[in-house]
């Protein structure tokens, strides 16, 4: 966890998650003035709940234990009275399966769409890039293209149709919304967005990028 007045400046304080096993991705999302993390453990989805935001988080269910599938940067949106996940699940790290899931419960059960997979065999748009937008009944959802090599660019499609048997989707743009810059932290790619509206100046995002390192 990191703190800033202002959005700019930032302190690090602590970690307030640790597991004998991989986490990265932490979705964290609010829910009957309650707040939740679902991180990427690529194995089962994990829901956490705060018991002293942002600080303390406590196991409260596994949304989907491992059962064939590699579930990797969940992520979770409430839409039209019900829930609903992206997850990317090629066992073979491939990034290019996406699977679609809804729920009218956050605990569950929970049905895998009947178009889902919604993509497969494709790494330039399958696995999730970030929180997913509900703007009215606009959806946004971010994706990120893993092709040539992980976390490459970002792109954005609006989802034009969603119900329990139909799901539409058009690219927002005919280019990505985030990619390399050349030099720096984010010199060989961009993997990550994280819109936030503000009250007063707008919208602010968090952003994700990566560099190859000189041995």
């Amino acid at each position: 966890m990191a703190v800033s007045p202002d959005g700019i400046e930032w302190e690090y304080r602590q970690i307030v998650l640790a597991e004998p096993f991989h986490l990265s991705y932490p979705y964290v999302f609010e829910w009957r003035n309650e707040y939740y993390l679902i991180p990427e453990t690529a194995g089962s989805i994990r829901l956490y709940k705060a018991s002293e935001f942002p600080m303390k988080w406590s196991l409260v269910t596994t949304l989907f234990s491992a059962n064939g599938h590699r579930y990797v940067d969940a992520s979770i949106f409430r839409f039209q009275e019900k829930w609903w996940l992206f997850t990317e699940t090629n066992p073979a790290l491939k990034a290019d399966t996406l699977r679609l899931y809804y729920a009218d419960d956050l605990m569950g059960p929970w049905l895998e769409h009947p178009k889902s997979p919604v993509i497969e065999g494709n790494a330039h748009v399958a696995r999730p890039a970030g929180r997913v937008l509900v703007l009215n009944d606009k959806i946004i959802r971010f994706a990120q293209d893993c092709y040539p090599q992980y976390g490459y660019q970002v792109r954005a499609f609006e989802i034009s149709g969603l119900s329990t048997t139909t799901y539409e989707e058009r690219e927002v743009q005919d280019k990505p919304i985030l990619t390399a810059s050349g030099s720096g932290w984010n010199a060989d790619g961009m993997h990550h967005v994280d819109p936030c509206l503000t009250d007063d100046r707008g919208w602010v995002a968090a952003v994700d990028g990566w560099c190859w390192l000189d041995p």
